[in-house]
């Protein structure tokens, strides 16, 4: 069992919790978990997940409708930022272990198809600088695959297992083109690199809550939190939308795009949706493209990952859809005593799924944006017209940098948050509970001080939760979109949310 590193000079006396709540479990939730149980530090913490759960299925966790459950996620050390590099770079290590059944790549759930990374040559767009009355642009697609060319070099110049013989420049469409193997080309300058691939979503979930479970240590509770229970400065639990109450030492919520509905977030995050979309294929359109390589342009944010078991996805990494609504329990107010118990909850963004929402289909500038990147990433006629046997919304949390929020609350007690993922956080899976765990430890890594902060606002302006837009150079779309009025453009009707 690890032991924690030693906490920052400047953070407050750690003390351990004699039991720990997480609300939810995807990747930041579950991942915790198990790390938590492997600290000789926690060894006597009493440790509960509480998370939705499928009617159909009860107790399978975590929902359907969760992020981390998927056909397929990206696995890229493919960053801008150098500290993202290195901590997926270390992910990478456990994804690449396949040589037993049992081991996290084993059994199709990790596959290094190369990830083709390109970005188009257009002129950044000014935006205001947060400090100053100017404008200065904003990184673009372009800059971040730049950016993110140079680290991946940097780290296979230093590290055997990523060697940068398998990186390579893509100066031109034609050269894309030819990487891609498709007939279809994205973007006007990119690179391929061998060293990353995709990763099969909900078994590796599936394969995490089995270690969980496992341990014996973690006690896993079916229901939807409602609210959290608190003191006068100090969070004491969750109460469930059935009545039950679920106390603690320490309550951590990592709800992913959800977690605004249960505290108030000052700005910092708000719920997106993003569009998916599944096409089913035939065994000769399977092996036609079963060497292509994940093709993702940051400047549109569209991507294709390769198909398996004859189904081919295709998506959209943008702003998103914002869904504006008004919880029924107010959320945890920023400062105790802020608001009074029967206070209106102002309109938060937050999830609207199929699993709620059966009949939801995505909105038509998207299912249109998922057609662009078929016709041109893989030009086939075949595919063009083919209808998708499923769409789907999957929702983000997003900050306004990318950067994940993984810090204790300012104002209350007891109160961890862990949300944030910004559309980008599944490939930590193997890593990012010990990096969360060192954090609830007030030790949190040093190349991620000032990015996982609580940043601390005194007064949240109305409306601020939902104005958040991530630039971070890698969103493709428009930003501010409502879910309500975009479906409404092609005759949907999405339910009441309040």
């Amino acid at each position: 069992m690890g032991s924690a590193p030693s906490p920052h000079p400047s953070s407050p006396t750690f003390s351990v919790p004699s039991s720990i709540l997480i609300i939810g479990s995807g990747v930041f939730g579950l991942s915790t978990a198990l790390a938590l149980t492997r600290r000789d530090a926690f060894a006597q913490s009493a440790i509960t997940i509480v998370d939705r759960s499928d009617s159909s299925q009860p107790g399978a966790f975590p929902a359907p409708d969760a992020a981390s459950v998927d056909s397929s996620r990206i696995i890229r050390a493919d960053y801008a930022d150098p500290a993202y590099t290195a901590l997926c770079n270390e992910a990478q290590v456990e994804w690449r272990k396949q040589d037993n059944p049992t081991d996290l790549g084993a059994q199709g759930r990790y596959h290094e198809s190369g990830l083709l990374l390109v970005g188009d040559a257009v002129p950044p767009a000014p935006v205001a600088a947060p400090a100053e009355g100017g404008l200065k642009p904003k990184m673009t697609g372009m800059d971040y695959a730049r950016g993110s060319w140079a680290n991946v070099q940097f780290l296979a110049s230093n590290d055997s297992s990523s060697p940068a013989a398998r990186i390579s420049e893509l100066p031109n469409p034609d050269a894309i083109r030819d990487a891609l193997g498709t007939g279809g080309s994205s973007g006007s300058w990119g690179y391929i690199n061998a060293n990353s691939g995709w990763a099969n979503a909900g078994a590796a979930m599936a394969w995490y809550l089995d270690k969980v479970r496992q341990t014996g240590r973690v006690e896993f509770v079916a229901g939807t939190v409602a609210s959290l229970e608190h003191s006068d400065t100090t969070v004491t639990g969750a109460k469930l939308s059935d009545g039950r109450v679920l106390s603690a030492d320490l309550v951590v919520v990592a709800a992913g795009a959800w977690t605004g509905g249960l505290v108030d977030l000052a700005g910092q995050a708000v719920a997106t949706g993003q569009v998916l979309g599944y096409l089913d294929i035939t065994e000769t359109e399977q092996e036609a493209l079963s060497a292509m390589p994940v093709i993702l342009n940051l400047s549109t944010g569209l991507f294709v990952i390769p198909p398996v078991d004859r189904v081919l996805k295709v998506a959209r990494h943008a702003y998103g859809y914002i869904n504006p609504t008004r919880p029924t329990h107010p959320p945890l107010p920023l400062h105790p005593h802020s608001a009074s118990p029967s206070h209106p909850a102002d309109p938060v963004s937050l999830p609207l799924t199929h699993l709620t929402t059966p009949s939801l289909q995505i909105p038509a500038d998207g299912a249109a944006d998922l057609r662009r990147a078929l016709s041109e990433m893989i030009p086939w006629p075949s595919l063009a017209n083919r209808p998708f046997s499923k769409t789907r919304l999957c929702w983000y949390s997003d900050t306004a940098n990318a950067d994940f929020l993984i810090d204790y609350h300012p104002h209350w007690q007891n109160l961890f948050v862990a949300t944030g993922d910004s559309g980008h956080a599944f490939k930590f899976l193997p890593v990012i509970g010990d990096k969360i765990t060192d954090c609830i430890a007030r030790a949190c890594p040093p190349q991620f001080r000032g990015k996982w902060d609580w940043r601390v606002r005194e007064k949240t302006p109305a409306g601020l939760g939902m104005a958040v837009v991530t630039e971070d150079g890698s969103r493709g779309g428009t930003p501010g979109l409502v879910l309500a009025e975009e479906l409404a453009k092609a005759g949907e009707v999405v339910p009441a949310t309040e």
